[in-house]
């Protein structure tokens, strides 16, 4: 039976879902580590192929992906702020919001993926949140959640 995207509550200013996927943690932590697969692992249809910066993340990692966002295009500069691998991957953005992974192993080759959109941080969330980001976010980590056992399932 497919398991379900559950919306978890962590707070204001901060939107997570969390789902059982059939992929060991390992290898979604490889594709999360790895910024040229963040195109694979994206639901919101924002992420492009176009990345800078090195093929396996660690903490304190700087790394720019291509953007887009209806007609524009832009390149979004990140920093590696947690690392655990094939537990835990963050990184935060020039704007002070974060994206977080949280990968718990739940036996049977299957793994609990928490994916979290903080802008607790973020320079002006007033205008995160009239601009639609958190709505937006919570409906693309949705996808992207629901998209990772056929994106690397065995």
């Amino acid at each position: 039976m497919p398991h379900q995207t559950e919306i978890v509550d962590l707070g204001a200013r901060r939107v997570a879902r969390r789902r059982i996927v059939a992929v060991e943690a390992d290898t979604l932590y490889a594709a999360l580590a790895n910024p040229r697969r963040h195109h694979e692992l994206d639901g919101s249809g924002t992420v492009s192929a176009v990345v800078d910066g090195p093929a396996t993340l660690s903490q304190g990692d700087s790394f720019a992906v291509g953007m887009r966002i209806g007609p524009v295009k832009y390149r979004m500069r990140n920093l590696v702020t947690e690392a655990i691998p094939g537990r835990i991957i963050e990184w935060s953005l020039p704007a002070g919001h974060r994206w977080r992974w949280e990968l718990t192993p739940v036996g049977d080759g299957a793994t609990q993926v928490t994916e979290v959109f903080d802008y607790r941080g973020a320079r002006i969330p007033w205008l995160m949140a009239l601009l639609g980001f958190p709505r937006r976010n919570g409906v693309g980590i949705e996808r992207t959640l629901a998209g990772l056992e056929a994106r690397f399932g065995v």
